[in-house]
This record gives structure tokens, sequence and C-alpha cells, in this order.
């Protein structure tokens, strides 16, 4: 046992050394994640909140959080707003918070396609709970030793960063890309400002991301219509990759989706990974989504999959005269 509990950690802290960034089933519900150039995108206010639970049957897996507030003004063409993420993950609680202040504006080319840019300033900060991991040097036949001869590192680490991104859209499409981290942030625990050689750069990440709406059916007595999004999401981080695929199908209020994870016969790192179901309500001011990852790799009988719940509302104050806006037409679940 003592030696799964090593090797999980290490493993863990492994792969977060990596420096691949955390990622979401429902990521249009988490959009100012995706892309700053959400900020505003429905022409309202809107609080939004995701919880990511990822392999819950192993000990202390990734646990995921955003928090989200965006406003749209529309005397300025623009969008701000704010987010906070935050993640943990392993016994030694490795964590990332990213606070930011995200920016976009709308650019109307004519009255059927927009672009809109964005951008995302950040103050990001790596955070690990030493006292927690237990090293080799610690375990023995007699019993776990006090103490490690292992270097403490720090307890925390912070720096700032700064993601760019452009979002195009019609009545019936959406298309865009992202580039994370282009500041490239130290997140290294033993930094020392004399020692170049042991800087943790996170690299910089590549997400392009795009679909379609096709309204499926709608009529006088049923003016909300059927809708169908058909949408990809692909992201590239130094040599890790992940292409998402599929569609949500919306009948007033239900939500329902299919998505696969994965790049069968192209990816080297990750060839088959999940297949998730999804489930959701969506309102006038209120979406609630929930869906499930069935891991569809080797680490089908260890992992749970992942448990992911999103919120959001939107509101906006009443006025006399409202000039009509023309929304993204992308899901938010």
């Amino acid at each position: 046992m003592r030696s799964r509990i090593f090797i999980w950690v290490f493993l863990m802290a492994s792969m977060a050394g990596m420096a691949q960034d955390a990622h979401f089933s429902m990521f249009y519900s988490s959009s100012l994640y995706l892309a700053p150039s959400f900020a505003g995108a429905t022409g309202k206010n809107r609080l939004a909140a995701s919880y990511r639970n990822q392999w819950p049957e192993a000990d202390k897996g990734y646990v995921t959080y955003t928090f989200s507030y965006d406003h749209h003004f529309e005397k300025l063409n623009s969008g701000m707003g704010v987010l906070f993420f935050n993640d943990v993950a392993g016994t030694g609680n490795l964590s990332t918070t990213n606070i930011g202040l995200v920016y976009s504006y709308d650019f109307n080319l004519n009255h059927l396609v927009h672009i809109r840019p964005g951008m995302n300033f950040m103050y990001t900060q790596r955070g690990l709970d030493f006292n927690n991991l237990i090293w080799g040097d610690q375990m023995s036949a007699a019993g776990n030793a006090p103490a490690s001869a292992e270097a403490v590192a720090y307890n925390n680490v912070g720096d700032l960063d700064f993601s760019v991104s452009l979002l195009t859209y019609g009545e019936k499409f959406w298309a865009g890309f992202t580039i994370d981290h282009l500041l490239q942030p130290n997140q290294s625990l033993y930094y020392n400002e004399f020692e170049s050689g042991n800087l943790a750069r996170v690299p910089i990440k590549y997400t392009v991301f795009g679909g379609s709406k096709h309204i499926v059916n709608q009529t006088l007595l049923r003016p909300i219509p059927t809708v169908m999004h058909f949408a990809f999401l692909y992201k590239q981080q130094e040599d890790y990759s992940q292409l998402d695929l599929g569609f949500y199908y919306y009948y007033n209020p239900l939500v329902l989706g299919l998505w696969y994870r994965g790049i069968p016969g192209i990816s080297k790192n990750r060839k088959n990974d999940a297949v998730i179901l999804l489930a959701g309500l969506k309102t006038k001011n209120i979406n609630i989504g929930y869906s499930y990852d069935f891991t569809v790799s080797k680490l089908i009988s260890s992992t749970g999959g992942s448990h992911e719940f999103s919120i959001s509302y939107t509101f906006s104050k009443p006025t006399k005269k409202r000039r009509p806006k023309k929304m993204v037409p992308c899901p938010e679940f």
C-alpha cells in the first residue's frame, strides 16, 4: 500500500510537471476559460460556475473549479469579465490558481458575420503541501520515517500570464482559436533566481474550436425551435494533443449531448480517452448541466471516469429601447 501511495504521488506530480492545462467536457459552460472572446457574448450579465471531479476512484484525483462573471457594454460594443480558476491534484494538493481580467470587442463585418477578438490578463499561482508527501527515504519495513532528506520546496509561487483569442460567428456557425500562456509563466517550486536551469515554464497552448447550428423543428405552437449543434475542440500543448467531437440536441427545456475525446490512429500519447454523455436544462435565464466521462483508455478499470457540473445565470437591466444583438449561436453546455 505504501509503495502504491508513493507511485501515485509521483505519477500525479509528474503529470502536473508536464504543465498540461485542465480541461472541461462541457467547455462551452466555461466559455471564458475556453476563449476570452466569449466575454459579453450573451449581450447580458452572466454568472457561471463549473465543477469537475476527474478520476474519483483514484486517491486524490483532479478537482477543478471555475467561477466567472461577464458583462456586455452595448455602447462600447465590448465585453468584460473576471475569471477565477482553481485545480487541485494529488496527495500533496498540487494546486493551480488563476485570477484573470477578460476583455473582448465585437466587429460587425456585415449583417451576417461578426469577428470578436479577446484577451485575458491574469495572475497565476502554483502551490504544494509538501508535508503531505511521502518520499522514498521515509519508507521502510519498520514504518514511515517522520522526515525526508528531500529539499523542501516553496509552498507556492506566482507569476503573470496572458492569453488571446479570436472568434468569428454568424447566425448558424461559429469558429475560433485561442493562444494561452503567451508569457510562459514560471511555476517551479524550487526556483532560484541564480540558477536558470530549474525554471518550469508553462508551454504555450493552442486551441481551435467551432461548430454549426441546425434547426430541426419550429412551429407556431412551439416557437422555441428544436436545435442540433455539431461542434469540435482541438488542443495542442507541446507533445500533448486532444480532439473532442460531438453534438448537442436541444428540445426545450431539455439538452442532451454525446461526445468522443481522442485521436485514434494519429496521436501517440492519447489514442482513445473517453465517451461523454451530457444532460441539462436550459431556460430563459438559468442553464444547468451534468456530464459523465466514460473512460475508454487503458485506465478504464481504475479511474471511475469523471463527473462534471455547470450552472449559469444571465440577467439584464430592463430598458425602454434595446437594439437587437446577434448572439454567438454555440450552446452553453
